[in-house]
């Protein structure tokens, strides 16, 4: 029986903290979880929003719309199908494929429901055989299937195996709480396994650092339908992590469950998803982080030049991510050298040029700089040591005056900055909330006279982190300034005992990033 994937960011993944998706948003990712190829899209329960039931409709219509699987529960307890509410909701939806959940732990069908055990079951069997006769293809999650295994093992295959007489075509064991083990797991989805004959499915969640591991161990078990959301986002800790799960089952077990092309989106649609969702990807997830494929270490970075299975599971464009040297006081000439080729491939290990640039960044990180989380100030100083940057401007000098009045309440400060590009001068005053704010102003409104395109240029984040010895506010500090111009976004590094002083460092990085850049870009097309 082939694996299938449910994805449910649109519906589980909307209950994780700090999640919340519009209808354009809904839109957005259904279709990107379209395009990679997953099979069933959950999105939504349309009984309790009327955005998601209006989202079905809507869906209805569209490319693929089929793979859209509406969300929704048992009947209530002392109703029948057809008057529930709810029941008429999932229809209204108007989709080929319905998840219902229903009780299978004993607990929450007393604590929670306050009904019989037996009155679970009729509103179980009720339930689905009302949405069988309807036409629909019925998913049943078995919801805090693995606690009520433990508790009550006998009533909880009871569940199951009613579900099943009722006509579920798939029956899903959820592991609601997200407290089960992976040798749990194992164990409860044989019995199932032994009692069903319908597909079954797994559903965990996060809660003990173990879904990934128990939806591994669940499918080597028997279960061929896999519940997740894309990037894991979800309820408390989050649901099993479906860009890991599918890397490993179609990388690591040789299931087909997408094509290879689809296989080589998998880092983009992760990124696009959790950018839709407005949450930050953590760079360890694994195959799609930023640093899934990241080298430091000086032998490591050797090892992968050599060969690149000394240190990496599985090639990174197979998933679409990239290989990359992180450059800091540990990293060795290798990952220097990895780095500068892009400049100049004529360069080898022991060249003078990659000695002095190895050396260079030891010197300065132990200065305070960190050009790991700053590819764009380490560009910059490999083209200066290779003799390939001309600078687009110089600072004669700068002066900032930032104050407060008799009352507490800071004003705006002020920033003089004297610029000079080739043999001509301009000196400009601004003003900004605060003094990297006025600098900022003040420097970019000198430059725009020379290069009007750093009005397009934006500080998009800036980072700051005291990281030297010094008597309290004496010690070194770093700052990390994001920037972008709408099309890339770079970041740079500075590091002083003077915040400012490293600030305008930083920035000052970032401005002849942009325009070296834009450098390259009208030479590539005068070149054309």
């Amino acid at each position: 029986m082939m694996t299938e994937i449910l994805d449910s960011t649109l519906r589980d993944g909307m209950q994780g903290e700090g999640v919340n998706f519009s209808k354009a948003d809904k839109f957005k990712i259904f279709t990107a979880l379209d395009n990679f190829g997953v099979d069933y899209i959950e999105a939504g329960n349309p009984f309790a929003s009327h955005k998601d039931l209006e989202f079905f409709k809507e869906i209805a219509g569209r490319r693929h719309g089929n793979k859209a699987v509406a969300f929704g529960s048992t009947v209530r307890k002392g109703m029948t199908a057809e008057e529930d509410e709810c029941i008429a909701a999932l229809l209204k939806a108007e989709t080929k494929c319905v998840t219902v959940f229903g009780k299978a732990w004993d607990l929450h069908v007393d604590c929670i429901l306050g009904v019989s055990l037996e009155e679970n079951l009729r509103m179980i069997e009720s339930t689905i055989a009302y949405l069988k006769a309807k036409g629909r293809k019925v998913i049943f999650d078995a919801e805090h299937f693995f606690d009520g295994y433990k508790a009550n093992e006998k009533y909880a295959l009871e569940v199951i195996k009613t579900a099943e007489k009722a006509g579920a075509d798939t029956i899903c064991l959820c592991d609601t709480n997200g407290g089960t083990f992976p040798d749990e797991i194992t164990a409860a989805v044989k019995a199932a396994k032994k009692l069903l004959s319908v597909r079954i499915g797994i559903h965990c969640h996060n809660d003990n650092g173990c879904a990934v591991a128990c939806t591994m161990a669940a499918h080597k078990a028997g279960a061929t339908h896999i519940q997740g959301t894309f990037v894991g986002i979800g309820e408390r800790c989050g649901n099993t992590n479906l860009s890991t799960v599918i890397g490993n089952l179609q990388l690591k077990k040789g299931k087909k469950i997408v094509s290879s092309s689809q296989m080589q989106t998998l880092t983009d649609t992760a990124r696009y998803i959790a950018e839709v969702a407005n949450i930050k990807l953590s760079a360890t997830t694994p195959y799609v982080g930023s640093g899934a494929f990241s080298h430091k270490g000086g032998m490591h970075a050797d090892g992968v030049e050599k060969n690149p299975v000394t240190f990496e599971h599985i090639s990174p464009d197979v998933v679409g991510n990239e290989r990359k040297y992180l450059l800091s006081e540990v990293s060795g000439r290798a990952a220097v050298l990895s780095a500068i080729r892009r400049f100049d491939s004529s360069l080898d290990k022991n060249s003078p040029e990659t000695l002095s640039i190895t050396r260079k960044v030891k010197e300065l990180e132990e200065k305070g700089f960190q050009f790991e989380a700053a590819a764009a100030s380490f560009d910059m100083l490999v083209m200066k040591e290779l003799g390939q940057f001309n600078p687009h401007f110089h600072i004669d000098y700068f002066k900032i005056i930032s104050a407060r009045d008799k009352n507490g309440k800071t004003e705006k400060a002020t920033a003089l900055v004297k610029i000079k590009v080739g043999e001509n001068y301009e000196i400009t005053a601004d003003e900004g909330y605060g003094p990297v704010n006025a600098i900022d102003m003040a420097l970019r409104k000198a430059l725009k006279v020379f290069y009007p395109e750093v009005e397009n240029m934006r500080m998009s984040d800036y980072k700051v982190r005291v990281i030297g010895a010094g008597i309290s506010t004496a010690a070194v500090t770093r700052v990390l300034i994001e920037c972008t111009d709408g099309d890339d976004v770079w970041t740079t590094v500075g590091a002083s005992k003077d915040i400012i002083s490293a600030s305008v460092t930083a920035f000052i990085d970032c401005l002849e990033y942009m325009l070296h850049k834009n450098d390259k870009k009208r030479k590539k097309l005068k070149n054309k």
